[in-house]
């Protein structure tokens, strides 16, 4: 028998997910929270689930009546009309002329115990599923604690014995914890509140394995949904071991043939200086081959990346137009990093998505809704799935410094990745001027030199290797000494008349009064 056959499905995905296909058929499960966790909500998924399997459900409602709860199933999207209610909810009019909060007078009690009307509609209805809401009302029909577990357990054991799979919810209150039924349930599905969300995590199921761990949750339209937290290990996929080239020849030279599939590349620099330019245009590249990626950008409004993109001969919107890119903006505070990451595993494996890039990681943090710790937990979990499916990673650091003593990547980030490229601003006689250069290449060996980097409006244009340049990762860029810097000079110059054709070199210098000067000649024709 399949998975799918011994198990009931809760009516969320994300949370059959976690269970391992949903709960084990013919037990009695809990669902705890305060209150507007989303208990009955939960409850509504479930029945609804049943019905649409041709089964019966029933709702038995001890606090709320049945038209409110239809109300708010409506509100959400949620169809009950299938739905058996027994309602046993207090009177609004035995409240007013009572003005006490017990359900039933002791003598009504004595006649007719609740769990008797229940259990005569159970045996009317025969339903596969028994939604309880709340049970601890229960406990103020009860003269002492020990007679509501008595209780309790024997009206469990009845539903057991008709066959149907029953979830109740529990309120626990300091006044009257939920301990005992804790105790008596077969599994315990936690909804709470924390400081930036809403989480689901299962402390207890009898008879399987689930995922454990904080997952998150999000009631919207259409009820509630619950967003798994990724584990890497359990997603594997065979791919071909090969480099991705990036169509600019300089650019491939670097990274001796480009990046590898199942790699993670940190592009690091500072701001505008070109690194999403350089990761669309491995995209670029990639849509020739048919092959889709995708843009996750945190730090940018996707109108402003399509029109910077196309005004130097990368047409986004055709690649967007043929489905080979897709650029999806990210708000922030919307998702929580587990929300975040069953977007990206989506995206993958449904659309077999080749490259993802996440522009960029401070975006990303700030973002997303999550303590710090966790959020770049929740990076590494997220880049660890995409090397086992075969993705190219693309992620983009910003450092903030402009010019100066060089920086790698943030606290944290270096570790991640296979690959690291830096493109930093440099000022050489009060011109600003850019290079590119590999500082990290984890599966293969890589060209050790800094070369000039340019966008012009014909895309990415990176000079020759600057072999007579020092000091550029310190801040303090100098040519080598004279008699060195001259043989290297006439090195570089032999080197970009083969290029560009007779044009000047890149850095081109001469001697007056001990002063070195440079000419650029390299401009976009």
């Amino acid at each position: 028998m399949s998975r799918e056959q011994d198990r009931v499905s809760t009516g969320v995905a994300g949370l059959d997910e976690v269970l391992n296909g949903g709960f084990v058929p013919n037990r009695t499960y809990m669902v705890r929270g305060e209150p507007g966790a989303g208990k009955s909500i939960l409850g509504m998924h479930f029945l609804t689930a049943g019905v649409k399997n041709d089964e019966n459900a029933l709702y038995v409602n001890l606090e709320e009546p049945t038209d409110e709860i239809k109300q708010n199933a409506n509100s959400l999207g949620i169809d009950v009309s299938g739905v058996d209610f027994l309602d046993l909810s207090p009177d609004s009019e035995f409240f007013v002329d009572n003005l006490s909060y017990d359900i039933f007078a002791p003598d009504e009690v004595e006649d007719e115990s609740l769990t008797s009307r229940i259990s005569e509609q159970v045996q009317d209805v025969a339903p596969d599923r028994i939604f309880v809401d709340p049970i601890t009302q229960l406990r103020y029909l009860s003269p002492d604690e020990y007679q509501f577990r008595k209780e309790v357990l024997s009206f469990m054991q009845f539903l057991k014995e008709q066959g149907a799979t029953v979830l109740f919810t529990s309120q626990d209150t300091p006044s009257a914890p939920d301990d005992d039924l804790q105790f008596m349930s077969d599994g315990i599905v936690h909804l709470r509140r924390v400081e930036k969300g809403r989480v689901v995590s299962v402390p207890k199921f009898r008879g399987s394995s689930i995922k454990d761990g904080d997952h998150s949750l999000r009631i919207d339209e259409g009820g509630i949904s619950v967003f798994p937290k990724l584990l890497p290990e359990m997603y594997d996929k065979e791919f071909a071991n090969e480099s991705i080239t990036s169509g600019v020849p300089e650019l491939d030279k670097l990274l001796n043939g480009g990046l590898e599939r199942g790699t993670v590349t940190i592009v690091s620099g500072s701001p505008g200086v070109g690194k999403t330019t350089t990761g669309v245009q491995f995209m670029k590249e990639a849509a020739g081959r048919g092959e889709r990626s995708v843009v996750y950008s945190f730090e940018e409004a996707k109108n402003t990346l399509v029109h910077r993109c196309e005004s130097i001969n990368m047409p986004v919107s055709e690649m967007t137009d043929k489905g080979t890119l897709a650029i999806e903006e990210v708000e922030a505070l919307q998702l929580s990093a587990t929300e975040f990451a069953h977007r990206v595993r989506e995206e993958v494996e449904e659309n077999d998505t080749r490259i993802v890039m996440i522009d960029g990681v401070e975006g990303y943090r700030l973002a997303l809704r999550d303590e710090d710790e966790d959020i770049i937990n929740e990076l590494h979990s997220l880049c660890r799935y995409l090397k086992n499916m075969g993705v190219t990673v693309i992620l983009m650091n910003e450092m903030q410094t402009i010019v100066g003593e060089f920086q790698l990547t943030q606290e944290g980030l270096s570790y991640l990745s296979d690959n690291i490229v830096f493109i930093q601003h440099i000022e050489m006689e009060s011109e600003m001027r850019k290079v590119i250069g590999v500082l990290k290449k984890r599966t293969s060996d890589f060209e050790r030199h800094v070369r000039e980097f340019r966008i012009t409006e014909y895309g990415l244009q990176i000079g020759e290797p600057l072999l007579g340049l020092t000091g550029i990762l310190s801040g303090n860029p100098t040519w080598v000494d004279l008699e060195d810097r001259a043989d290297n000079q006439q090195l570089t110059e032999r080197q970009q008349r083969g290029r560009t054709g007779g044009r000047s070199p890149p850095f081109r210098s001469n001697h007056s009064s001990g002063m070195e000067h440079r000419r650029d000649g390299w401009d976009a024709e």
